[in-house]
């Protein structure tokens, strides 16, 4: 039986995530701007215009922020086009990760409304910033102490051979997705040619033994795909694969099918941003492929990993890993809100869905089966344990090996007091 996701549930997603966006001051212009000496220069900034623009996709609605973040934008670049501090030969990863998600929202804008404007700040950061690193990839520092650091926002970390590093391992080629989008906007060759030496290095890199983030290697994946899309050159599809079979097979997905913030660290916490981009890319793959498997785990993405992510302050947050190597069975927050990053990037993810929608149904039987993990499914539904205060807001259950289980509950429909103490058993052993 095909279980399609309800119209009522994403649109209430989507008004949910729309009203945190238009309504909180964080988002409004008077702090939408990061503090100058912000170590993630332009991130927030692109981020949110991301979301603004994704919302506007989806119903024609203006944030009114939108447009007003693009009238004050020129005025907060540097003498070199971009956002932050010039570093001289130095090149900060966490730079260059939060000006992608800034070409990605100027892009989306540009396509969207055709702002001449727009389309020069994208030139200008692309050739202010990112090319003259031209050359410099291969020295990205991949021979290094690994070190259990970092928080659910990443800093820096110090630099190594020319390059200010981040705790968000690997995040300098998140830029992959930005200057992927730029090369569909512009055909530029020399961003082109600048894309294939990032991918090159990247692919090259063993990303589960330098526990490399997955949010920033899923999203160079996207950035693949989309090369892929704009040349047909089938080196692209082959890249982005090998990171979705290395993300999905090697160690980065949970048993709920989230994420694992870094390969290689079962104890720390998912990430939505990430979940998003597994999801994207996991359809995208489908699409190009048409691999029945890839569209099952977008599926199971989404009827699993989503339903923790999403608050009920519109919002998204972390949660604990359910995962080969975590000692924790049961599925709780870990962080209540990531507003600095996840919320607004379940814009882009509410977006893809709501377009992608009738390919992402699950197979169900109405037969509970238990896996070697000790994980309860109904074909691609995973079933859990949730504690009393959560039965309330859980789907009809069924009953197997003398308990009552019931589909993940989704956290967006559970009051925020309720969903920050309970708990659902996910794993039996």
């Amino acid at each position: 039986m095909k279980k399609y996701i309800s119209e009522d549930e994403l649109r209430g997603r989507i008004e949910l995530n729309y009203t945190r966006l238009a309504c909180s001051a964080y988002y409004q212009i008077g702090e939408v701007f990061s503090p100058a000496g912000y170590d993630w220069p332009a991130d927030k900034e692109g981020r949110a215009l991301l979301a603004f623009v994704s919302h506007y996709r989806i119903s024609g609605r203006k944030i009114p922020c939108m447009d007003q973040m693009l009238e004050k934008l020129p005025g907060m670049l540097n003498e070199k086009g971009y956002m932050g501090a010039l570093h001289g030969d130095m090149i900060s990863e966490q730079q260059f990760s939060g000006h992608s998600w800034l070409l990605r929202g100027l892009c989306e804008y540009y396509e969207q409304f055709g702002d001449k404007t727009v389309l020069d700040i994208i030139r200008s950061i692309t050739d202010g910033l990112f090319m003259p690193a031209a050359g410099r990839f291969g020295t990205y520092p991949v021979e290094r102490e690994k070190k259990d650091e970092g928080g659910v926002s990443g800093s820096e970390t110090g630099d190594i051979g020319g390059w200010l590093l981040s705790s968000d391992i690997g995040c300098a080629f998140m830029s992959i997705d930005g200057l992927s989008h730029v090369y569909k906007v512009t055909g530029d060759a020399a961003v082109k040619a600048l894309l294939d030496e990032m991918i090159s290095v990247y692919l090259s890199i063993d990303k589960a033994a330098l526990r490399a983030q997955t949010h920033c290697t899923l999203t160079a994946a996207r950035g693949m795909m989309r090369m892929y899309a704009a040349t047909s050159q089938k080196e692209y599809l082959a890249g982005a694969r090998a990171i979705y079979d290395l993300y999905v097979y090697g160690g980065g997905m949970t048993y709920t099918y989230q994420n694992l913030n870094w390969w290689g660290r079962p104890d720390t916490w998912t990430e939505p941003c990430a979940i998003v981009d597994s999801l994207m890319l996991a359809l995208e793959l489908y699409k190009a492929t048409g691999d029945e498997n890839c569209r099952r785990t977008a599926a199971r993405i989404y009827h699993n990993g989503f339903s923790t992510a999403q608050r009920d302050n519109g919002g998204a947050g972390t949660d604990t890993l359910i995962a080969d190597g975590s000692a924790c069975d049961t599925l709780k927050i870990r962080m209540y809100e990531a507003f600095f990053c996840c919320t607004m990037r379940l814009a882009e993810g509410l977006r893809y869905i709501e377009e992608n929608r009738e390919l992402l149904f699950a197979e169900t039987t109405g037969v509970l089966t238990r896996d070697e993990n000790g994980i309860y499914s109904d074909g691609d539904i995973i079933y859990c344990l949730p504690d009393e205060a959560l039965r309330p807001y859980a789907e009809e259950s069924i009953a197997a090996d003398g308990m009552d289980l019931t589909p993940i509950v989704k956290y967006y429909l559970v009051p925020r007091e309720i969903a920050e103490s309970a708990g659902q058993r996910i794993r039996f052993r």
